[in-house]
């Protein structure tokens, strides 16, 4: 039983789990003190106000705390903007010029119509059957 779990913790897809979460951990304390050092107080010199907690309305007594709400909304786009900017935006162009080099060749050949022999693509006529074909045909 033992053996068994060992050789499911030592999976490479568990062990790469493993280490995106913590990777992810990481660059989740990068982005929130990115968020909360640099990207807040620069909303804060446009905006005025950094902290909307104060911001509320109140119902027949009952106190409802906009503010926080604004707060968590304010974040969460902020974490989304950094996110995306500094991680997907760079991995999709890394991406694209991986695939880029995979892109295959235009054809070197065609097949003749009549025999169905590979000839040159731009041949005028079979070297086999001798039938007419013509240029860029397929």
């Amino acid at each position: 039983m033992l053996s068994g779990f060992k050789q499911f913790v030592l999976r490479g897809n568990v062990v790469d789990m493993a280490v995106g979460v913590v990777v992810g951990a990481a660059f989740a304390s990068v982005v929130s003190a990115f968020t909360k050092d640099l990207l807040t107080p620069f909303i804060a010199a446009i905006a005025g106000k950094p902290d909307f907690s104060d911001l509320g309305f109140t119902i027949r007594s009952a106190h409802f705390p906009v503010g926080d709400f604004i707060n968590s909304a304010v974040s969460f786009l902020l974490v989304a903007a950094a996110v995306y900017f500094f991680v997907v935006a760079p991995v999709n162009i890394l991406i694209a010029r991986m695939h880029r080099a995979d892109t295959p060749a235009s054809p070197a050949t065609k097949k003749c119509p009549e025999c169905l022999s590979e000839i040159p693509i731009d041949a005028h006529r079979c070297a086999h059957c001798t039938q007419p074909v013509g240029a860029r045909a397929a």
